[in-house]
């Protein structure tokens, strides 16, 4: 099953993730099938190719309750 989540990067107190397809087995910083986009939890910057998700949504990628946040609030504020 394909799962659509963060891969941590960054440093010790610096956090960075990427948006990323993987296997639902697969480690946290695993390899990945395909990157979307990022998130930066310290400046609140999140940038995501909404096309590509949205292919793999409608292929059947589940996201997790994370991305699934992250994804509501950018349309939110994209919207607003």
């Amino acid at each position: 099953m394909l799962k659509i989540r963060l891969k941590k990067l960054g440093r010790k107190k610096k956090p960075f993730y990427r948006i990323v397809l993987m296997e639902n087995l697969s480690k946290r910083d695993g390899k990945s099938l395909v990157e979307f986009g990022f998130y930066d939890p310290i400046t609140k910057i999140i940038n995501i190719d909404k096309i590509a998700l949205s292919k793999y949504l409608n292929f059947g990628a589940y996201p997790t309750n994370t991305v699934r946040h992250l994804i509501t609030n950018m349309i939110k504020k994209t919207t607003i």
